[in-house]
């Protein structure tokens, strides 16, 4: 937990320097606009771009990113990425002749261990020099044949392949998603006819979905369409996903009709309830200073909530491909 809070603070650390550093030019770029309101033409310095030099920006933006990416690989201290040919050789190497005990992504399989939680591959750092002792001679009384045949070239490689296998599982920063679109349309528009044509139509809220989101973004947004927005972050909440709440306080002395409140659901737990009406007006109530008040509340996201116990991956995928039909 505190790894993962530090992590975040180094990356709001990076984002803000470079923001920083983009909001006060240096002094070499204050004297170019300098010049240029005088109407000088402005020189440029050895290994600075001269004004108007088209790719400057994105040169620095690649940089940038580039900078973020080394930080992050330095403070989890897991070194250098392997070399990009050397893995994909290993990765060929080792799904011919090991993936069949060790899994295709060294992960376990059907009878070697997990070598991406291996000490000994960690130890390696990619090497080769502490796995090559074990493939050249085997673990003949677990089960593993030797390869003495293996040259060192293949033994590096395969360690390269390792070596990028640790690090992914350690640096989620990099994780990639693969595509997503791998379902059946015509059976996720069946579905969706059975189960969300009550609310959506391909023709209207959905009209042109695809067009408008990535495949990711756009299965998260079926999956999980509530927007709690916290702390401002994100885009404003969609006022479709609001709960709506109808709170019965019950007679009183004041009241001896009891009163009904409508609105927002602003506030709900185990001891009080509160709400926003129409007006904009905050109400709340304690159930301690309110006894048998009753909250009747209205959730637009109740079916989505219902279907996402009850979704499979097909189900999930097949929807998702019919949904990147709407463009």
């Amino acid at each position: 937990m505190i790894r993962a809070v530090l992590l975040c603070f180094f990356l709001v650390a990076g984002v803000f320097g470079t923001q920083t550093q983009q909001q006060n030019p240096s002094a070499t770029d204050q004297k170019a606009k300098q010049a240029d309101s005088s109407g000088q033409k402005p020189s440029a310095t050895p290994g600075q771009s001269a004004p108007g030099q088209q790719g400057a920006q994105p040169q620095q933006g690649a940089r940038s990113s580039e900078a973020v990416r080394q930080m992050i690989r330095g403070f989890l201290a897991i070194g250098a990425p392997p070399d990009t040919e050397a893995e994909k050789r290993g990765q060929a190497t080792f799904v011919q002749t090991c993936g069949f005990c060790h899994g295709t992504n060294a992960t376990g399989g059907a009878q070697g261990p997990n070598l991406v939680r291996s000490t000994l591959v960690l130890h390696d750092q990619g090497s080769g020099k502490e796995i090559g002792p074990v493939i050249h001679d085997g673990r003949l009384t677990k089960g593993m044949p030797a390869f003495a045949n293996f040259t060192d070239a293949q033994i590096h490689d395969i360690a390269q392949f390792l070596l990028g296998r640790t690090q992914a599982a350690a640096n989620r920063m990099e994780y990639s998603i693969q595509n997503i679109v791998t379902g059946d349309p015509k059976t996720g528009e069946a579905y969706f006819q059975v189960h969300c044509a009550t609310c959506h139509s391909a023709t209207g809220d959905l009209a042109h979905i695809a067009a408008k989101y990535e495949p990711v973004t756009l299965e998260g947004r079926f999956l999980y369409p509530g927007n709690m927005n916290r702390f401002g972050m994100g885009p404003p909440p969609d006022s479709r996903a609001e709960k709506h709440v109808t709170v019965t306080v019950p007679p009183s002395t004041t009241l001896p009709s009891g009163v009904k409140y409508s609105g927002v659901l602003a506030h709900i737990d185990d001891f009080s309830v509160g709400l926003r009406d129409s007006s904009g007006v905050y109400r709340s109530w304690t159930y301690d200073d309110a006894k048998g008040i009753q909250v009747q509340i209205q959730d637009p996201l109740e079916q989505h909530l219902k279907l996402l116990h009850e979704y499979s991956d097909a189900d999930m995928h097949n929807i998702l491909a019919y949904l990147e039909t709407l463009k």
